[in-house]
Protein backbone atom coordinates (compact mmCIF):
# COMPACT_ATOMS: atom_id res chain seq x y z
CA UNK A 1 0.00 0.00 0.00
CA UNK A 2 1.19 3.67 -0.97
CA UNK A 3 0.15 6.80 -0.93
CA UNK A 4 0.62 10.56 -1.43
CA UNK A 5 0.31 12.73 1.79
CA UNK A 6 -2.63 14.69 -0.10
CA UNK A 7 -4.90 11.28 -0.84
CA UNK A 8 -4.54 10.36 2.91
CA UNK A 9 -7.88 11.20 4.36
CA UNK A 10 -8.16 13.59 7.21
CA UNK A 11 -8.46 11.48 10.01
CA UNK A 12 -11.32 13.62 11.59
CA UNK A 13 -13.18 17.18 10.35
CA UNK A 14 -12.61 18.68 14.14
CA UNK A 15 -9.30 18.61 13.66
CA UNK A 16 -9.24 19.85 10.26
CA UNK A 17 -5.87 19.32 8.49
CA UNK A 18 -3.92 18.32 11.07
CA UNK A 19 -4.33 14.90 10.93
CA UNK A 20 -4.20 12.74 7.73
CA UNK A 21 -4.46 9.22 8.59
CA UNK A 22 -5.84 5.89 7.78
CA UNK A 23 -5.71 2.20 8.92
CA UNK A 24 -3.15 -0.13 6.83
CA UNK A 25 -2.31 -3.58 8.52
CA UNK A 26 -3.74 -2.98 12.29
CA UNK A 27 -1.90 0.28 12.46
CA UNK A 28 -2.81 3.84 12.19
CA UNK A 29 -0.43 5.40 9.19
CA UNK A 30 -0.47 9.43 9.20
CA UNK A 31 0.67 12.73 8.71
CA UNK A 32 0.73 15.30 10.71
CA UNK A 33 0.97 19.33 11.29
CA UNK A 34 0.89 20.87 14.19
CA UNK A 35 1.72 24.82 15.41
CA UNK A 36 4.02 25.90 17.80
CA UNK A 37 2.81 26.04 21.59
CA UNK A 38 0.41 23.32 20.84
CA UNK A 39 0.05 21.38 24.54
CA UNK A 40 -1.74 18.20 24.44
CA UNK A 41 -1.69 17.47 27.88
CA UNK A 42 -5.40 19.54 28.41
CA UNK A 43 -6.34 17.34 25.63
CA UNK A 44 -5.82 14.21 27.46
CA UNK A 45 -7.43 14.79 30.69
CA UNK A 46 -9.46 12.42 31.44
CA UNK A 47 -7.38 9.51 29.98
CA UNK A 48 -5.37 6.84 32.40
CA UNK A 49 -2.95 9.14 34.24
CA UNK A 50 -4.01 12.25 32.04
CA UNK A 51 -1.54 10.75 29.08
CA UNK A 52 -1.35 9.04 25.83
CA UNK A 53 -1.99 5.50 26.57
CA UNK A 54 -1.06 5.01 22.63
CA UNK A 55 2.44 3.90 21.63
CA UNK A 56 3.66 5.82 18.43
CA UNK A 57 6.61 5.40 16.19
CA UNK A 58 7.52 8.21 13.86
CA UNK A 59 10.01 10.50 11.93
CA UNK A 60 9.63 14.71 12.09
CA UNK A 61 10.69 16.14 9.47
CA UNK A 62 10.34 19.87 10.51
CA UNK A 63 9.80 21.23 13.82
CA UNK A 64 10.83 20.50 17.18
CA UNK A 65 7.79 18.37 19.91
CA UNK A 66 8.92 18.20 23.54
CA UNK A 67 7.68 14.93 25.43
CA UNK A 68 7.20 14.56 28.79
CA UNK A 69 6.50 10.73 30.34
CA UNK A 70 5.07 9.37 33.00
CA UNK A 71 8.23 8.94 34.87
CA UNK A 72 9.13 12.40 35.18
CA UNK A 73 11.11 11.88 31.96
CA UNK A 74 11.32 14.49 28.90
CA UNK A 75 12.95 14.50 25.88
CA UNK A 76 12.76 16.63 23.12
CA UNK A 77 12.79 15.07 19.35
CA UNK A 78 13.01 17.63 16.30
CA UNK A 79 13.45 17.45 12.42
CA UNK A 80 15.55 14.59 10.59
CA UNK A 81 14.76 12.08 14.37
CA UNK A 82 13.24 9.01 14.09
CA UNK A 83 11.34 8.53 17.74
CA UNK A 84 9.17 6.11 19.36
CA UNK A 85 7.42 6.95 22.94
CA UNK A 86 6.04 3.89 24.75
CA UNK A 87 2.10 4.51 26.64
CA UNK A 88 2.41 7.40 29.09
CA UNK A 89 3.56 10.50 27.58
CA UNK A 90 1.89 13.81 26.57
CA UNK A 91 3.81 16.13 23.99
CA UNK A 92 4.07 20.49 23.66
CA UNK A 93 5.20 21.60 20.30
CA UNK A 94 7.90 23.92 20.56
CA UNK A 95 8.03 24.65 16.60
CA UNK A 96 5.65 24.07 14.26
CA UNK A 97 5.97 20.29 13.09
CA UNK A 98 5.83 18.31 10.22
CA UNK A 99 5.67 14.77 11.01
CA UNK A 100 4.87 10.92 9.74
CA UNK A 101 3.53 8.79 12.64
CA UNK A 102 2.80 4.95 13.35
CA UNK A 103 0.37 3.58 15.81
CA UNK A 104 -1.65 0.60 16.68
CA UNK A 105 -4.92 1.61 15.17
CA UNK A 106 -7.33 0.63 17.98
CA UNK A 107 -5.31 2.26 20.54
CA UNK A 108 -5.22 5.65 18.37
CA UNK A 109 -8.65 5.94 17.08
CA UNK A 110 -9.76 6.09 21.21
CA UNK A 111 -7.40 8.76 21.51
CA UNK A 112 -8.55 10.93 18.97
CA UNK A 113 -11.80 10.68 19.70
CA UNK A 114 -10.64 11.25 23.19
CA UNK A 115 -8.81 14.77 21.83
CA UNK A 116 -12.27 15.36 19.40
CA UNK A 117 -14.40 15.44 22.46
CA UNK A 118 -12.24 17.89 24.59
CA UNK A 119 -12.29 20.55 21.58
Amino acid sequence: MNSSLKDIPIANAALGEMIRGQEWGGMTSAYMEYPAGLDFAPLLEGLEGDLCQCPHWGYVMEGKIRVDYADGGRETVGAGELYYWPSGHTVLIEEDVKMVEFSPHDQMSQVVAHVVGKL
